[in-house]
């Protein structure tokens, strides 16, 4: 009789067990999802961030030599 419920609880926690392990594989496929979902997030603002600053560098060219003196020099200067 005690071995059987040796036997009992031993299969009790292996079924435990088992449950246990699949729900640790859904959960780790949810976080693999989303860590997959933020890392081309990542990637497309980076990309974004690259463009804008392509913009400003080429907006920033694009202004006349003097006048970023002059909006550097301070107040009553000129």
């Amino acid at each position: 009789m005690s071995n059987t419920n040796q036997i009992d609880q031993i299969t009790e926690r292996v079924e435990r067990l088992l449950l246990r392990y699949e729900e640790l594989q859904r959960t780790n496929a949810l976080l693999t999802a989303q860590v997959s979902a933020l890392t081309q997030e990542r990637d497309s603002l980076r990309s974004r961030l690259g463009a804008a600053r392509a913009r400003v560098d080429a907006l920033l060219e694009r202004l006349p030599e003097n006048a970023s003196h002059s909006q550097s020099a301070p107040l009553g200067a000129s």
